[in-house]
């Protein structure tokens, strides 16, 4: 069945929380730990069919454990393509407020493991001995860690076994988890006083002409980094505290402009004006546009 989100709501929040992912994301729940009272941390265990979908900002980090099936698994975070294979025992990573796109064939059970912003950078900031604003998650599709996979297994284990004490464990293990993705999976963003607020004005019309120019081909985090003179973590943190929102969603969203201005003003067909917009193809173009206006090109171009 395809699930579709009502534009109404989906103009309500710039992040989704793990409850709403079913709506982008459609599968079997096998077991959650929505009513036991956990803080910071969250569990899903999900059984899907194999799907190709666009995943909005979310308000958590996600780690996804493969449980059970076998997949080729595509994923794009930030324009940049990953492609692997994913079997039981693996893990994926998905950093807060991070779009990203799936893409895998096979059916497979996954257990989703989500933790709060506030958990994570807390952890972080007593690791470190000085606070931390920003917790951001590696570009992690398929991961192996025997320290991971346990902790893992217990919180999935308390959400489907609901032991007496469940949420004091919980708590405990969450904070491991932290711990280890911090060693080892993440980057932080410390508080300092010489910390800038963001893109200026003019950099910010200099990466609106760079994109309008290169809209029909791949833009690159490390291009637009570059334009600037900025490392790609700089300049991503950088335009997400100016504009709300990360490098490759608004590439997209200028891709989308122009798709529009075309519909409105010429004759071209969809699969020219995809090409022209940059998108890979015009179901591309379609799955945009649905995600982000609630309609298809077509409809759009039709007045519906």
């Amino acid at each position: 069945m395809d699930f579709e989100m009502p534009k109404e709501e989906r103009q309500l929040k710039t992040l989704i929380s793990p409850d709403e992912l079913p709506l982008w994301v459609p599968g079997k729940i096998m077991c959650a730990s929505d009513d036991l009272g956990w803080k910071g941390v969250g569990q899903r265990t999900y059984r899907y069919v194999g799907q190709d979908v666009d995943i909005p900002p979310m308000d958590t980090f996600m780690i996804v454990q493969y449980r059970h099936g076998e997949t080729p698994m595509d994923r794009q975070i930030d324009g940049r393509w990953t492609r692997t294979r994913c079997r039981p025992g693996d893990f994926s990573l998905l950093s807060r407020s991070a779009d990203s796109h799936w893409n895998w064939t096979a059916g497979i059970e996954v257990s989703h493991l989500y933790l709060s912003d506030s958990l994570m950078a807390r952890v972080a900031s007593d690791m470190q001995g000085k606070e931390v604003t920003q917790v951001y998650l590696h570009d992690v599709l398929h991961g192996s860690d025997p320290v991971m996979t346990h902790i893992g297994n217990e919180i999935t284990r308390e959400a489907m076994e609901r032991c007496i004490g469940g949420p004091l464990y919980v708590e405990a293990l969450a904070v491991q988890l932290a711990v280890q993705l911090l060693r080892g999976y993440a980057s932080c963003v410390f508080k300092t006083p010489t910390d800038r607020g963001g893109l200026s004005e003019r950099e910010v019309a200099r990466l609106e002409e760079f994109i309008h120019a290169n809209l029909q081909d791949a833009i690159t985090l490390e291009g637009m980094a570059e334009l600037l003179g900025m490392g790609v973590w700089t300049f991503n943190r950088q335009l997400r505290r100016t504009l709300g929102r990360s490098a490759y969603a608004f590439v997209v969203e200028k891709r989308i402009e122009r798709a529009k201005h075309l519909l409105r003003s010429e004759e071209l067909a969809l699969k020219e004006i995809a090409a022209s917009c940059g998108f890979s193809d015009q179901a591309h173009m379609t799955r945009m546009f649905r995600a982000k206006l609630g309609v298809t090109p077509g409809q759009f171009r039709s007045g519906i």
